[in-house]
């Protein structure tokens, strides 16, 4: 009697496992998480390089031997260190961009009409960062053409307990963070797009209570003995 009330309490488990609401249920999904996170054949590749922490970059000043200088880390915050204006934050910006703003923080105050120029020497590499119910969770390099199906891949693919319909991907868009949620056995199937994976895109593959469940059960079995015959 008592293994059948056991077996009973794990039924009742799955049964409500199964109709709890999903953790990311508010996100987008479908067309909408497309517009978010474009597929891969539609994904507009950027026409021009962001300045990223970890790059190296080089600064000249026209007439100011004392302003330029051949190698600027940028720092895990996005900053660099410039003599005279202090730490200037260039991540998220094109060279042209950092220039334009270095000129203005010197002209300011310093110089008159200061030529600027910045350049990036050493790019750091681009990553994704896989999550949650992959086999091996971490940072991986993807290039412009890393796809949602390539970076589970590089994460040695989802668990025994992963929720494929709740797979969702968070990116910085304009300074705001996005995410969408993709069902991956769709995409797998070819049913639906494989989305475009960025360098700094995070990717967290939900967790199924109920499969965790099932499969809890099915190794307490032989304890059990559920499969005897009453």
């Amino acid at each position: 009697m008592k293994k059948i009330g056991a077996f009973c309490l794990l039924l009742i488990g799955i049964s409500l496992a199964g109709c709890s609401s999903q953790l990311y249920s508010a996100l987008p999904t479908g067309g909408a998480a497309y517009a978010i996170i474009p597929p891969i054949d539609r994904a507009a590749v950027p026409s021009q390089y962001l300045i990223a922490p970890g790059d190296i970059v080089s600064l000249a000043v026209f007439g100011e031997p004392d302003l330029t200088l051949d190698k600027l880390p940028v720092d895990d915050a996005g900053y660099i260190q410039i003599p005279l204006i202090g730490t200037v934050k260039v991540a998220a910006l094109t060279p042209a961009d950092a220039s334009s703003l270095i000129a203005s923080r010197l002209g300011a105050k310093f110089l008159r009409n200061p030529n600027v120029t910045l350049n990036v020497i050493e790019q750091t590499g681009q990553m994704v960062t896989v999550e949650g119910q992959v086999a091996k969770a971490g940072a991986y390099p993807v290039d412009s053409q890393t796809t949602l199906l390539g970076a589970i891949a590089l994460a040695q693919s989802p668990t025994r307990i992963a929720r494929l319909d709740e797979v969702v991907i968070f990116r910085t868009i304009n300074n705001q963070r996005m995410a969408a949620r993709f069902d991956l056995s769709r995409v797998r199937a070819g049913r639906d797009p494989d989305p475009q994976i960025l360098g700094g895109d995070v990717v967290v593959v939900g967790f199924s209570q109920g499969k965790s469940i099932y499969r809890d059960m099915l190794q307490a079995a032989p304890v059990f003995n559920v499969f005897t015959r009453f």
